[in-house]
């Protein structure tokens, strides 16, 4: 087994190659890392469109950005991706790389990065193909200092460094200049700091996706009750199930999908009063800026990937699912399962309206 040299390392790669969720999950890591050697380059290794947010909420020092477009493009597209991406982290001369994402391209390049220290999984998430190489020198659990969540497998690589844990939870807060931002957008449409719901539709599969007619079913009832407004928030690939909601709802809806950077995003989740929607990267986004969830899941389970760190209400319907999408579902694959369509309205609308009541001395957000 490697032995870790007690001098503390001066230049660190993260690669974590996934989406934005894994991205707030992976700050935790990059906080202890932070704590336990000041001054040490950070750098993740991540898509071009998280390299700002990334930067700019001091979750790393720098960037390294791929195109996940030209990773799936052809055999050409992909060899000129990766050469360039190589080249870039070559020249960083890595003393620690740490490979969150353990797929077959991650590992091949921490590989060709070739740092003193390579952390990896033992064993990984999937077994190792013919020829495939695992380049890790030092590795790490599948699930870190006994928890089950999935933040500690992305703190995991802590415990194989010898490095104690003194951040669990991910907390981002929005820059003063996007708060500015979040601010005048809901003056704009005449929603209050702290007076109303985000609602989040979208999911990276359909099947994830809880159905527009009850999410619209759910707001009418909640808004009701509650005298809170709503903002539907979401990507631009969005905005059909937020058209079809709208179109639905009787409570006045404003829309902002597809319209926010994930800076300003992050600030106008942090003045909402409750967050509302589906297991996805936004639901993180907002646990993170301290805002209640109520989070809507599927086959993945909640003790694994639900909001940490904040008042939340995770609902999951009955298992083992009576599958409602045989031509769709895959049954055994949690991000390809569309078991969030058998949840019905009644206990979401229930779990908003507890929510709020056990919230409802929360203290003021500051500006």
């Amino acid at each position: 087994m490697l032995q870790i040299s007690p001098a503390p390392f001066r230049s660190i790669l993260v690669i974590q190659t996934k989406f934005i969720g894994d991205i707030v999950l992976a700050s935790t890591l990059a906080r202890n890392l932070q704590l336990e050697f000041p001054g040490a380059r950070i750098v993740f290794l991540c898509e071009a469109h998280f390299e700002s947010f990334v930067v700019a909420h001091g979750i790393a020092s720098e960037v390294v950005a791929f195109r996940r477009a030209r990773m799936r493009g052809t055999p050409l597209e992909r060899g000129k991706e990766l050469y360039t991406m190589v080249r870039a982290l070559r020249g960083f001369r890595f003393d620690l790389t740490i490979d969150l994402t353990d797929s077959k391209t991650s590992r091949l390049v921490s590989g060709l990065v070739n740092a003193k220290t390579r952390v990896g999984y033992n064993p990984p998430e999937r077994p190792l193909k013919l020829l495939e190489r695992q380049p890790a020198n030092l590795f790490a659990k599948p699930q870190g200092f006994g928890g089950q969540h999935f933040v500690y497998r992305y703190l995991s690589p802590l415990e194989a460094l010898g490095i104690d844990l003194r951040v669990t939870v991910p907390s981002l807060q929005p820059l003063p200049s996007e708060t500015l931002k979040a601010l005048a957008l809901l003056g704009k449409h005449r929603l209050n700091p702290n007076g109303f719901i985000a609602v989040h539709a979208g999911a990276s599969f359909k099947g994830r996706q809880w159905q527009p007619e009850r999410f619209a079913e759910a707001i009418d009832e909640i808004a009701t009750d509650s005298g809170l407004g709503i903002a539907l928030v979401g990507g631009p690939d969005e905005r059909e199930a937020a058209a079809q909601i709208i179109a639905r709802t009787a409570a006045p809806v404003v829309d902002l999908v597809g319209s926010l950077s994930l800076e300003t995003l992050l600030a106008v989740l942090k003045q909402a009063r409750l967050f509302l929607g589906n297991e996805s990267g936004p639901m993180h986004m907002a646990a993170a800026t301290g805002t209640p969830v109520v989070g809507l899941f599927g086959l993945t389970h909640p003790s694994r990937w639900g909001p940490v760190g904040v008042p939340s209400i995770a609902l999951r319907p009955p298992m083992p699912c009576d599958c409602v999408a045989k031509g769709l579902c895959r049954p055994k694959d949690p991000s390809k399962a569309c078991c969030v369509w058998r949840l019905e309205v009644k206990p979401v609308v229930e779990a908003a309206r507890e929510l709020l009541t056990r919230t409802e001395m929360k203290r003021e957000r500051a500006v």
